[in-house]
């Protein structure tokens, strides 16, 4: 018969430490792992409505990748829009 193991809350926190450090070390930059956005956290960042969102992407202005019917974005490709928009920006002036 298997011994029973009891997991604490502690447990649990140096499981995630490990994992988060782990992630962190086969990412090879030590910073936090890419972050992907839903379509409806990308509209709420720029402010934009799904057809304007939807035009990005038709328009290829913002790379996205499909997952079962989710669309998803990378945050650097979103701030990258923001920096192009600032140059321009600049640039008109």
């Amino acid at each position: 018969m298997a011994g029973i193991e009891i997991v604490t809350k502690q447990d649990l926190i140096e499981l995630e430490e490990r994992l988060i450090s782990e992630i962190r070390r086969s990412n090879g930059t030590g910073e936090e792992p890419k972050k992907l956005l839903k379509s409806y956290q990308v509209k709420n960042l720029l402010k934009i409505s799904p057809g304007t969102l939807q035009n990005l992407r038709v328009n290829g202005i913002l790379p996205f990748t499909k997952v079962g019917g989710i669309i998803y974005y990378k945050y650097e490709d979103i701030m990258k829009i923001f920096e192009r928009a600032k140059e321009k920006t600049k640039n008109d002036r």
